[in-house]
């Protein structure tokens, strides 16, 4: 089992002493500071992120944190980073069932897609105490249970590593100009908290046709289905409603943190609403049995490009995930998970099941394809920058 409180446990012993050994030696450099302040450049019909007081956006940091989220080096081979789990071309996932850490360990649940994860309250799939990209970092940089990048113990390594890099002493003293010493863990967690999120998507052509008045933007299909997923007889817009098509979300319009977890009838081992061990979801933290098989409701946006879905991508699909939900719960006939999930105490009263013709499914299926953002997935501020050098030279090369 994913051991979260085990991570956490690492998270506070790190915290503890990122805050107390690696304090801050504040100078008057302010200007400095305005001189690079971040500039969202979003549409006008978009509210900002909550951004922490402690680690206010600045385009240095941004594009720090952008370094340090491609950087191999940030791992115990060598050849794993960030970005080998959440690439953008799959709108920051992998395309993978679950997760594979830099050892080759599977990890218990699929990777998280990044688009807009500046608007989440809270983070990962199952976790209600994990609510800011900073502290999040700890856990793929130093977790164990599953390893992820597997550099715990290895803190001095990673900030001699850094120090040592021409580059990055640059880049750390314009992020941080304030401090004497700016190679710090803290430094790194907030640099790439940072970058984590400019990962903002809303030019989709939903967008455009909803938002902005282009009526040309998605075909009568799209537009057939969006009236389907915002129906009460499919109830899709209960968990996947507003501005990130999701019902755990905060940003700087809202008067107030939405927070929830559900559980969609995937599972139901033992006739009593039981999950398999590895995931029984917000019952992992809670222990609360009412919380079995309860995960966040992720974002829709750029939903077609990152199957398979659920939180341990046991569904390959889109047609498969509407199949799922039109069943009100998956029935899985035979091996260890078997079980009827439509009949799972613990489910969303949210999901009934419900009727589709076959033009109905290709209507819905339009709608949640009008949500991919070519523009974010080919956004080069996004991009591995190695990627772009190493492609930079060979040209040179050649």
């Amino acid at each position: 089992m994913f051991k979260d409180w085990l991570n956490l446990a690492i998270i506070f012993v790190l915290s503890v002493g990122i805050s107390l050994g690696l304090s801050q030696c504040l100078s008057t450099n302010s200007a400095a500071i305005a001189s690079s302040s971040y500039s969202w450049n979003l549409p006008e019909w978009t509210p900002k992120p909550i951004v922490p007081d402690d680690n206010p956006m600045t385009v240095d940091k941004v594009e720090l944190g952008r370094y340090l989220f491609y950087e191999k080096q940030l791992s115990v081979t060598g050849d794993f980073s960030c970005g080998s789990c959440h690439l953008q071309a799959l709108a920051f996932t992998d395309g993978k069932k679950v997760g594979v850490g830099a050892t080759g360990e599977l990890h218990p649940r699929n990777s998280m897609g990044l688009a807009n994860i500046a608007y989440n309250s809270v983070l990962t799939w199952n976790n209600p105490l994990m609510k800011d990209l900073e502290t999040q970092m700890l856990v793929p940089l130093f977790g164990e249970e599953p390893v992820e990048l597997g550099m715990v113990g290895k803190e001095a390594e990673i900030l001699a590593t850094l120090a040592n890099d021409s580059k990055y002493s640059q880049m750390f003293a314009k992020a941080f100009p304030e401090e004497e010493k700016p190679i710090n863990l803290r430094n790194l967690t907030r640099a790439i908290a940072s970058f984590e999120r400019t990962l903002v998507s809303f030019h989709s052509p939903y967008d455009r046709y909803r938002y902005e008045g282009d009526r040309y933007a998605i075909s009568e299909a799209a537009k057939r289905g969006e009236r389907l997923f915002f129906s009460e007889r499919l109830e899709c817009f209960h968990c996947h409603g507003g501005l990130n098509f999701s019902d755990s979300i905060q940003h700087e319009r809202l008067a107030f943190v939405e927070i929830s977890y559900h559980n969609t009838g995937l599972y139901n081992i033992d006739g009593q609403g039981a999950y398999p061990p590895e995931n029984p979801g917000l019952f992992e933290i809670t222990h609360n049995p009412d919380d079995m098989g309860h995960f966040k409701a992720p974002t829709l946006r750029n939903i077609a490009l990152t199957a398979p879905y659920m939180h341990d991508g046991s569904i390959a699909t889109l047609d498969e995930a509407i199949a799922h939900y039109q069943a009100g719960g998956r029935t899985i006939t035979e091996g260890q998970y078997a079980g009827v999930g439509h009949q799972n105490p613990y489910k969303s009263p949210f999901i009934n099941g419900f009727q589709l013709t076959e033009r109905e499914r290709l209507d819905l299926i339009a709608f949640l394809q009008s949500l991919t953002d070519e523009e974010f997935i080919n956004n080069p501020t996004f991009s591995d920058p190695f990627l772009l050098s190493d492609q930079k030279e060979l040209r040179i090369e050649n």
